[in-house]
């Protein structure tokens, strides 16, 4: 198990993302890929009140369904569930009242009386930090939400959120939740990692797979059934997703493993990494996911990669 920065939530190192809730995957299969991501070992779960905005069932759709499993499997108590603020329909921004009235809204779709952790989804730059610390803090104190975290944060906001909640007594950001992967790294690790790790903060990221690159069902002169197969191909021509596609390779015929248990097993790794964020559109994906857990990369094999994806 691995603490989530400085709150009291352990997980296993790797989050199911459910923003294919609704979306890519029909309700059923839903049920099917958190049953499969749980009883194999898994145990966070993230979602978002926007999810899935873009799709016929609109925002709250992952919730919603997520909700439902809840209800029919009982198995909330055997997650740690986290959700977002900042970016629905109509509860845009990270306001006091926007943050109350959301967090509320989630709850109901998501059948349960707390939020471990929560996110705020974006930055805000037009709503004073002090607000917005202050309504988390609230939350907290009310038992509705356990921990707090920023995704979407430089690193200079960040830490002005940080020194905020110090000097002013509120709860403070355990996590952060930036894209960070294989082949995106340098926006994360010349920015806000230094402010992570200072900070004793976790970093939790998403897009761990590049939008599925990195699963390896990409290739040049092959076309995959996927939503996001426009912006994982555009890795294809790119010489470091071309590197990056043969190392990742090379280990996984050599471990046995497949490309997406390779590429996430790299990010766990990480400094400040505590849990990659990938998601399974279908159940036959989640094996490989899980498996990342129990895959721990040699040096040699890091160093590899480290050197593929410069």
């Amino acid at each position: 198990m691995t603490r989530i920065g400085t709150s009291d939530l352990d997980v296993r190192p790797l989050s199911l993302g459910g923003n294919t809730f609704g979306w890519t995957s029909d309700e059923a299969e839903s049920h099917r890929v958190l049953d499969a991501f749980v009883d194999g070992g898994g145990d966070f779960i993230d979602t978002a009140d926007v999810y899935s905005a873009w799709s016929e069932g609109g925002a709250g759709i992952s919730e919603t369904i997520l909700g439902r499993w809840f209800a029919k499997s009982g198995k909330r108590d055997a997650v740690v569930l986290a959700t977002k603020v900042g970016k629905a329909p109509g509860l845009e921004g990270l306001g006091a009242a926007t943050i109350r009235k959301a967090l509320d809204a989630s709850l109901q779709r998501l059948g349960t009386d707390r939020v471990d952790l929560y996110w705020a989804h974006a930055d805000d730059e037009g709503t004073p930090v002090e607000e917005t610390l202050a309504a988390f803090d609230e939350l907290v104190t009310a038992g509705k939400v356990r921990a707090i975290g920023a995704s979407n944060f430089t690193g200079p906001r960040l830490q002005q959120s940080l020194e905020t909640s110090r000097r002013e007594g509120l709860a403070a950001y355990v996590a952060l939740q930036n894209e960070y992967n294989l082949v995106r790294r340098e926006e994360y690790e010349s920015g806000p990692a230094d402010v992570v790790a200072a900070n004793g903060l976790a970093m939790v990221p998403y897009f761990a797979l590049a939008s599925g690159f990195l699963s390896g069902k990409y290739r040049p002169g092959q076309s995959a059934d996927s939503a996001r197969s426009a912006k994982a191909s555009a890795h294809l021509d790119t010489p470091r997703g071309q590197r990056v596609l043969s190392a990742l390779d090379e280990v996984a015929t050599a471990r046995g493993a497949e490309v997406a248990t390779v590429a996430l097993s790299w990010l766990k790794a990480q400094p400040t990494v505590v849990a990659p964020i990938a998601s399974a559109r279908t159940v036959e994906q989640v094996g490989p996911l899980l498996a990342a857990l129990d895959l721990d990369l040699t040096d040699e094999e890091l160093a590899a990669l480290e050197r593929a994806s410069r």
